[in-house]
């Protein structure tokens, strides 16, 4: 059995002083190094957003934080945020990315948002990650990062549909929590077999 750890999103942007941050979001770095010493494995997921993607609120003149519907359903518009190639994309600066097996980008594609590090927001279109982890024989996760009740909750919601063994560490986490988002999160997770310790 091959155990990896799974790093949602822990990006500048995401983190205190970035354009959608998350309270306490860089709080967590030093745990999650810690903890990497403990994995066979580590992975990296890596927001990747084109300019005027079509989540970000900019895109619609919309308030950001508002809802609209796109053809996989509802969507909240974003802040501009982890545009490729700038600050706000890359990785915190204290984050061992160096001790990474992979670095998986998401939500590159224009027209659909990907929370997940397994699907796109559609539900059915894979980034590549669940290949990469049975053909390395890996069937346990556990998960880090931000933000819990968006990219953490849906990373660790579909492995748990895929079979896989996982784990929330809520500790190495933080929420946006959205209108109860992160209450809604935790009973989805846990309502799925994912495990929060």
């Amino acid at each position: 059995m091959t155990h990896a750890l799974l790093v949602i999103d822990v990006q500048n942007d995401f983190c205190p002083g970035g354009a959608l941050a998350v309270a306490g979001g860089d709080a967590i770095v030093a745990g999650i190094n810690a903890a990497m010493a403990d994995f066979s494995a580590v992975i990296l997921t890596q927001d990747w957003h084109p300019a005027g993607h079509s989540s970000f609120a900019s895109t619609h003149n919309a308030a950001p934080m508002s809802m609209t519907e796109m053809p996989y359903g509802p969507q909240v518009l974003w802040p501009d945020h982890c545009i490729q190639g700038t600050s706000g994309a890359a990785f915190h600066k204290d984050l061992m990315t160096d001790r990474a097996d992979l670095i998986i980008r998401k939500g590159y594609n224009p027209a659909i948002d990907s929370y997940s590090a397994f699907f796109e927001n559609d539900k059915v279109t894979p980034t590549g990650l669940e290949g990469y982890l049975r053909t390395r024989g890996i069937d346990t996760l556990t998960l880090v990062g931000l933000a819990t009740d968006f990219c953490v909750n849906y990373s660790a919601v579909d492995a748990a549909k895929l079979g896989l063994d996982v784990t929330v560490n809520m500790a190495l986490c933080r929420a946006i929590d959205l209108d109860g988002s992160l209450d809604a999160a935790k009973a989805g997770m846990t309502a799925a077999g994912v495990i929060l310790v």
